[in-house]
């Protein structure tokens, strides 16, 4: 049995989804089904405004200014997303717990997903192992990207290496200035 299917991936997931929101409804299962997840979902209209408006919730969490706030909207997410934890054994992935109710559409099962990987990889990671990069609007370079930190250490701080060699670059020519 999987103990912990949600964690990690769910919130990479949530991570891409708020750095290149898809166009369609068709890029957003396709950007699950990246991330792992093979569950069909029962089509409605307003798929991609209701999945938006998820990423757009779990973003204020990455945003909150504190733990005890990033805490409490993270509740608020998944007392509204999620349901009582069930064991099921489906496409070949053997058992698992999944936090949601069966045949929900996409939007429900993303903000549980999302909500209950984000809050079991800050409470085993680290409540600061999620935020924006730090290439940021503050020195000027506009990256809003989300920085998921995975790293062992704990201090990931860059979406990206493109964003970390870009800072290197601006305090290398900052020292060389003075």
């Amino acid at each position: 049995m999987h103990l912990n299917p949600y964690g990690e991936y769910a919130v990479l997931l949530a991570a891409e989804l708020a750095g290149d929101f898809p166009a369609s409804r068709e890029g957003v299962v396709a950007c699950t089904r990246a991330h792992g997840m093979t569950v069909d979902f029962p089509p409605a209209e307003d798929d991609l405004v209701r999945v938006r408006e998820v990423v757009d919730t779990w973003l204020a969490v990455v945003d909150a200014p504190g733990a005890a706030e990033r805490a409490a909207l993270l509740n608020e997410l998944m007392a509204a997303a999620a349901a009582y934890p069930r064991l099921v054994d489906h496409d070949d992935e053997g058992w698992h717990l999944h936090y949601r109710d069966p045949g929900q559409r996409l939007p429900q099962v993303l903000a549980s997903v999302i909500g209950v990987g984000t809050a079991l990889h800050l409470t085993t990671r680290g409540m600061h192992r999620l935020h924006r990069c730090a290439a940021g609007p503050a020195v000027g370079d506009g990256c809003t990207r989300v920085v998921v930190d995975v790293t062992r250490g704990g201090r990931q701080r860059y979406c990206s290496t493109r964003c970390a060699s870009r800072a290197g670059v601006r305090r290398h020519r900052a020292r060389q200035g003075s």
